[in-house]
């Protein structure tokens, strides 16, 4: 059955005196049983640490740790009835792959029967029956995370952890890994905390993201809240590939009707504040538009194949437009832009809060 992840008020701290250094400042996270929760965040932020303390890797400086109900503070990473993927895939080189999926069950004292059952089971679900014979030297790198993945589902866990496991595959690899992971848990139902800097990996995988930077939550939320309702600056930029535009400007008028005034043009569009704020654009919200006094020189055109970005220098900024795959802007030529109005995100100069 999965469990619950109740995370209350964690601390970190390295060091003591003058040389402490807190990693963690006061994380409170509630995971639901069977929950898809993505740690994400740049290197440093902490993700990893979190990590470790559910696993009982480390222990808290402070704050309050329960998984099913039950308080783990203190309690061995064996006795807390959880697998961890690494990024390494750390197999036993001189055992083949059904006996490094069936290591934990055997260390378990569970039979040789069931033993065998299971192993064929989580075989079967991970696609590699064919394999079972094997030696991991024998193996590509999707295999071996496979395998990894099937000794942590081999032991039925209350709670699954992922620590950056596709970080060491291809391009091609980690898509069909994405792939994989996400159709494991909707067949296994495991609670799941998966760490990544990747914010692909955690839009595609998450039912939530929690997005952290310097030890502190920035945001908890759906892929679509953090998308498109992004709690700061900071959660608006990390999210989202190409980042989202940043023009600095004054809002002056009521709210419905507001002159949003920048460097090299206006925009009339509704604003939650006057003064001077930060609007804020994703890529495919912005476009070229020929009759458009906003106008900028096009630095940049990048084709991707499904959309093409236009990279574009203005008075106030670099902004990149999603454009179709047609698109025939060239470098060097000057462009009118022009924004939809509909998806404005506006945030505070200063603190860089979302303004509501």
């Amino acid at each position: 059955m999965a469990a619950s992840l109740h995370i209350a008020g964690i601390r970190k701290v390295y060091g003591k005196g003058d040389r402490a250094v807190e990693v963690l400042k006061k994380i409170d996270v509630e995971v639901a049983p069977g929950e898809f929760l993505i740690l994400v965040g740049p290197s440093g932020c902490g993700k990893s640490t979190l990590l470790n303390i559910i696993a009982g890797l480390e222990d808290p400086t402070e704050g309050e740790l329960r998984i099913a109900g039950k308080n783990v503070i203190g309690v061995a990473p064996a006795q807390r009835d959880i697998a961890m993927v690494f990024q390494s895939y750390a197999l036993y080189p001189t055992m083949s792959v059904a006996d490094n999926i069936g290591f934990a069950l055997e260390m378990r004292k569970v039979p040789l029967e069931v033993r065998q059952k299971r192993i064929k089971e989580v075989a079967a679900m991970l696609q590699i029956e064919h394999l079972l014979d094997r030696r991991p030297a024998q193996l590509s790198g999707g295999q071996r995370q496979r395998v990894a993945m099937g000794r942590a589902l081999a032991r039925d866990p209350q709670l699954f952890l992922f620590d950056e496991p596709l970080s060491n595959l291809d391009a091609k690899l980690r898509v069909e890994m994405r792939a994989e992971i996400k159709r494991l848990h909707l067949l296994s139902g495991i609670t799941t905390v998966y760490v990544t800097h990747d914010q692909i990996e955690a839009m595609t995988l998450g039912s939530r993201i929690a997005v952290m930077k310097d030890g502190i939550l920035q945001q908890i939320g759906t892929p679509d809240d953090i998308y498109r309702r992004p709690a700061n600056s900071y959660v608006a930029g990390f999210i989202g590939s190409p980042t989202m535009n940043f023009i600095a400007g004054q809002a002056s008028g009521t709210r419905d009707e507001a002159v949003f005034s920048f460097e090299g043009g206006a925009l009339q569009l509704p604003c939650p504040a006057t003064g001077a704020v930060t609007l804020g654009q994703r890529p495919e919200h912005i476009h070229l538009d020929p009759d458009a006094a906003w106008r900028g020189e096009v630095i940049l055109v990048e084709p991707t194949g499904a959309d093409t970005y236009v990279v574009v220098k203005t008075a106030a900024g670099l902004i990149t437009v999603r454009t179709p795959p047609s698109t025939s802007v060239v470098m060097g030529e000057h462009v009118g832009l022009s924004v939809s109005g509909r998806h404005n995100n506006w945030f505070d100069v200063h603190s860089g809060l979302r303004l509501e």
